[in-house]
């Protein structure tokens, strides 16, 4: 690319690309969101101070590693942007994290405590084949030492990625497991081999390698707290887009 890029691009030509990739609807969306946010932190009177502005712009800075001033100013020129942009966008940011900690910061140990089964975690490893007899086999097989589970799963498994790894999955949340499974594992004791179950994809063996209770740790509660407020901000530009009321933000 050429030193920041100084050729004329027309708005409507950035309209007429987004077109193209069919991403119109997606930057309108955002654009509506903003919208919301601002009007939403107008109402509750929240607002991010030049301080607050100025410490999230020296985190960045850290994080990439710009040490001087210079460059700083070259990295916002390669972005093809002004300081001004930066700041804004900062603000942008700032402001969407103080609305929804003021929206749903209360909310959010209350929702781990009535769901912390969901966020219970176990590091599995697991293989499925599409024989239940092959499956039986398998399991006797390896309940003898006749084959290691890592060796089954590398020749055995359907999944290809899986078997490379020999059948580990690593940390896996209980609602990213599939129901007829879930409470098989969360039941059973660590390292004994479970299965074969069956379910839509094959016959599955299993081995739970630990079980990792749920924790409100401070990156949860941030994970938590913004899916609450991005269901919250997908519902108002919702009920915007379809009842055809953007005139009155």
């Amino acid at each position: 690319m050429n030193k920041h890029l100084k050729i004329a691009i027309k708005p409507e030509e950035i309209v007429n690309l987004l077109k193209s990739e069919i991403k119109l609807k997606e930057i309108c969306i955002r654009i509506l969101s903003q919208r919301v946010i601002e009007k939403t932190a107008r109402e509750k009177g929240i607002n991010v101070t030049t301080e607050e502005i100025e410490i999230e712009a020296n985190r960045q800075r850290r994080e990439k590693r710009l040490e001087k001033a210079s460059d700083t100013v070259r990295w916002l020129e390669e972005e093809m942007l002004a300081p001004l942009d930066w700041e804004i966008g900062i603000r942008k940011h700032l402001l969407a994290k103080k609305l929804a900690t003021e929206l749903f910061g209360k909310e959010v140990e209350q929702f781990f405590l009535q769901n912390s089964s969901k966020f219970e975690q176990v590091v599995l490893s697991q293989f499925f084949v599409k024989n239940e007899k092959l499956a039986q086999e398998l399991y006797y097989q390896i309940e003898e030492g006749e084959i290691s589970f890592c060796q089954a799963a590398r020749i055995h498994d359907m999944n290809e990625n899986r078997s490379c790894k020999c059948g580990y999955e690593g940390k896996v949340y209980r609602w990213a497991i599939l129901p007829e499974i879930a409470e098989l594992i969360f039941n059973a004791p660590a390292k004994q081999l479970l299965g074969p179950v069956k379910t839509e994809f094959g016959y599955h063996l299993f081995i739970v390698e630990e079980y990792i209770p749920a924790e409100l740790t401070p990156k949860r509660y941030e994970e938590i707290l913004d899916n609450m407020f991005q269901q919250w901000l997908e519902s108002e530009v919702d009920y915007l887009y379809y009842n055809f009321e953007l005139s009155t933000l």
